[in-house]
């Protein structure tokens, strides 16, 4: 991908709408994580709690954009983020904020730096098939996110809480993702590779079922707990 083309600055468009959306859970169980610590320890435990964060999180970056490059693993890490997807409007539905609160200096840290590793996971693959194997979009994605997890709690809750909207469409961003990585998945190039009406109508087909689908469960799940 060409540096500062159109296709590089629409993956970090969604890169930024993808680390706004899932960072939300996550920058409410660190927040959470410090609540008990004295005013005096609570800075040094997110500071602290953040180096071990990004060390966690590149890690995982990195592994996941080398496991993506083994064959049938881009098909498997994009029917997992269709689920994440899911997911994510599902959660959200049910309003759930929940988080334990440590009482030490290192209780918050460690809380912080698991919930972090643990809750990342989703952050991480859905940057990595944005990102479509760039590694410059990989780093920006993963410096995007670390303050938008670590400091921005109270912001994006109340982006997400002022506009609901966000969620879903941060959902859909999370579905197209998952669906380009199917389709780019290279043992499935047979059916969307072959450069004929069909294999358009099949890589289309997959654009609209994965978004359409996404949204038309999430909206099922949410009319089904009102009524």
């Amino acid at each position: 991908m060409e540096l500062f083309s159109f296709p590089w600055w629409s993956a970090l468009l969604a890169i930024v709408l993808i680390d706004l959306v899932l960072a939300g859970d996550n920058a409410i169980v660190i927040a959470l994580a410090a609540r008990n610590l004295p005013a005096e320890h609570q800075r040094k435990a997110i500071i602290w709690g953040t180096v071990g964060a990004i060390a966690v999180r590149s890690v995982m970056t990195v592994c996941v954009v080398w496991l993506l490059k083994i064959p049938g693993l881009m098909l498997v890490g994009g029917l997992g983020l269709l689920w994440i997807a899911y997911k994510l409007i599902s959660d959200a539905s049910e309003g759930d904020h929940e988080g334990g609160a440590a009482t030490t200096f290192w209780g918050a840290m460690k809380t912080i730096i698991v919930a972090d590793a643990l809750m990342g996971v989703d952050n991480v693959l859905g940057v990595a098939g944005a990102a479509n194997g760039s590694f410059d979009l990989v780093v920006l994605g993963l410096l995007i996110s670390i303050p938008i997890v670590v400091l921005g709690s109270q912001l994006v809750l109340r982006l997400v809480e002022k506009w609901p909207v966000i969620i879903h469409l941060g959902a859909a961003v999370l579905a197209f993702t998952a669906a380009q990585m199917i389709v780019n998945e290279k043992f499935l190039d047979p059916l969307f590779d072959g450069g004929q009406t069909i294999h358009d109508v099949a890589r289309m087909a997959t654009y609209v079922l994965a978004i359409a689908g996404v949204l038309g469960m999430g909206w099922y799940k949410t009319r089904k707990q009102e009524s």
